[in-house]
Order: C-alpha cells, then sequence, then structure tokens
C-alpha cells in the first residue's frame, strides 16, 4: 500500500464556539492516554490559540518540520513548529480557507479560500505573500504534483485548475460535471481519480488525452475524501450516507470491497508501514481498519472529539496529526498520534 490523503467537505455554516484560555502545548503521556496494545498512542495535543469555527485540511513542510492548519472558520491559516510543538502563527485574511499545499521545489505555501474562490501562494520561509489567483468561487482541495511540477486546485461547479508553481499561474483545466471533493493523482501522476458527490459518482481522468471514466456510486452517497491503494489498483473511498468505505478497482472502477465506518469521514490515509488505514470522523473518533481477505475489517476505534474530522497522515514523522476544532472545555489543538507498535 501507499499513503494516501482524503479530503474536505463544503459547508456553507459557520460554526463559532466559546474559546477557553489555553496554553499552547498540552503534553499528554502514552500511558495514560491509551491502554496497551492500542494501535494509536496520543503523544500530545498542540494549542492553535484563539481559533474557532471549523478547521479544515493540513499540509506539511518537512525540511522545517511545519504543519500547516486550514482555519475555514476562523479565516486563518495555523502553523505549527512540530519539532518544539508548538504554534508558530496565525496567518490571518483568509476566506474560509479549505486546502492547503507545500510545494517544496518553488518553497511556496497554496492556500485554497471557498468564500472567494482565491488561492493565495505564499513564501515557505517567512510566509510572505507572493501571489493571488482567482478561481471563481469554492476554490478546495489541493494536490502538489511533483513529478510534472504543478499544482492542481479543485474549484466551482466542476473543475480542476492547473497551476504552474514555476510562474504561479493557472496553466489550464481538467473540466468535470459537478464540484470536485477529495482527488488523488495515481499513475505518478497521469490519472486522477476524484469524488463528486453532487454527481453521485466518481472521475477516473486521464491527464494526458483529457478522457474520463465515470463511475456510478449507486446508494452509496456524500462520498467526501479518498485515498489510494497503489499496490492493489484501488481507490478508497469514504462516503457519509450510509458511513461506509468502499474499495473501486482502478481504471475500471469496480467495486471491490465495503466495509460500515464511523460517521461524518473527512480524511482517510494509508499507512504502508503497518498496512493500516486511518478514517478520522466528526463522530469523534479514528477508525483503524486492516486488510483481511478480500477486503477490510475494523482493528480498532480511538476516540477524539466531536467535529474532529480532518487530519494527516505523515509516513516520513510516523506521525498521524488530528485537527480537534475548539469545545466548551479545550481550545482547538493539533492532536499527535503514534501508531504502535
Amino acid at each position: 500500500m501507499t499513503p494516501g490523503t482524503g479530503l474536505v467537505q463544503r459547508c456553507a455554516r459557520r460554526v463559532r464556539c466559546a474559546l477557553p484560555g489555553a496554553a499552547l502545548l498540552l503534553a499528554v503521556s502514552g500511558a495514560s492516554a491509551q491502554s496497551a496494545g492500542q494501535p494509536l498512542v496520543l503523544e500530545a495535543k498542540i494549542a492553535l490559540g484563539a481559533v474557532s469555527g471549523r478547521i479544515d485540511h493540513l499540509a506539511i513542510d518537512l525540511k522545517r518540520r511545519r504543519l500547516f492548519v486550514a482555519e475555514l472558520g476562523n479565516d486563518s491559516l495555523g502553523v505549527v513548529d512540530l519539532a518544539t510543538r508548538k504554534l508558530l502563527r496565525t496567518i490571518a485574511g483568509l476566506k474560509e480557507p479549505q486546502g492547503v499545499g507545500y510545494e517544496a521545489s518553488t518553497d511556496t505555501i497554496y492556500v485554497a479560500n471557498a468564500g472567494d474562490g482565491s488561492v493565495h501562494i505564499l513564501r515557505g520561509e517567512d510566509f510572505a505573500p507572493l501571489r493571488r489567483i482567482e478561481l471563481g468561487n469554492d476554490a478546495d482541495n489541493v494536490r502538489i504534483d511533483a513529478m510534472h511540477r504543478r499544482v492542481m486546485v479543485g474549484y466551482g461547479d466542476g473543475a480542476l485548475a492547473i497551476i504552474d508553481p514555476a510562474s504561479r499561474a493557472k496553466i489550464g483545466d481538467v473540466r468535470l460535471p459537478a464540484h470536485p471533493e477529495a482527488f488523488q493523482l495515481v499513475e505518478n501522476g497521469t490519472q486522477a481519480v476524484v469524488n463528486l458527490p453532487d454527481a453521485h459518482q466518481i472521475d477516473i481522468a486521464d491527464l494526458a488525452s483529457g478522457t474520463v471514466h465515470r463511475v456510478p456510486t449507486g446508494a452509496l452517497a456524500a462520498n467526501f475524501p479518498m485515498a489510494i491503494d497503489a499496490p492493489a489498483h484501488r481507490s478508497l473511498v469514504a462516503f457519509r450516507s450510509p458511513p461506509m468505505l468502499a474499495a473501486f478497482t482502478i481504471p475500471a472502477g469496480h467495486l471491490a470491497a465495503r466495509l460500515p465506518i464511523c460517521a461524518d469521514a473527512d480524511d482517510v490515509f494509508v499507512d504502508v508501514k503497518r498496512h493500516r488505514i486511518y478514517v478520522s470522523c466528526g463522530a469523534g473518533v479514528i477508525d483503524v481498519l486492516e486488510p483481511a481477505a478480500d477486503g477490510y475489517a475494523r482493528l480498532a476505534q480511538m476516540p477524539t472529539v466531536s467535529g474532529a474530522r480532518t487530519s494527516l497522515f505523515v509516513p516520513e514523522l510516523d506521525r498521524l496529526f488530528v485537527a480537534a476544532p475548539a469545545g466548551w472545555s479545550e481550545p482547538a489543538a493539533i492532536w499527535v498520534f503514534r501508531p504502535t507498535p
């Protein structure tokens, strides 16, 4: 298996929560946080400061060990220093940021905004604004294609924008029949698998020829997050109605397996080292799944908090980061999980 990323639902309603005072770092010992034998150990909670509302997706600058947090309900981007496990900075002035990506070859951060359809490009070193690209409306998920040196952003009523990181300009579009939610690049970036919940389908697009294979989702609806199981040539799609993980073959799109999962899923990742799947859900749990015969089975269900639906698994750091929104008793925070063994 290879790691994949799962992505975001659109949400027009912005939730504002009361925010208590908080320290920047709330450490949690593995022994007290989890019982022995659990597949994930909670190591720490890194408070995000005065951040309210829904938190969306995450990205990483591995060289500097910085985690970027799209704070949709707060109109800001959080920057967390993972070396010190402290909040480094909160960047204001955004408009419902949903997707974020770090492009290493040009040392730039891409932030996609739902509120005004813009993509802000920031310098990685000091977060200085470099450029703003107007996509029209509902700029959403961001994907970095390192092999082909391009950045792709889902937006609008049905398109993936192609951005050249060298010129920082939009150079093309992949047209789609509905708004794209999670999408993943496969076959060395030559194909894109795209969730289109409003069209009740999944599109498998050939980025070179422009041809598209459409896969109806049938009775399964609200397909938001997605990951790729490359060796098995499968896309792993999490549905919310009903809550279900479904595996589709690539490129044929045949349904290969399905398994009930936690409610309100918004991110899915594959842990190659342990042959596991992590699904983070707004219901307040992480589903930990593993292969079983031709399908999958639940290994464990780890508690988080209500609304903690987005996450990021970073194989290079061997950590799962979960974004927990502010509640009545705790501030917004990044929960740091260490997989075991």
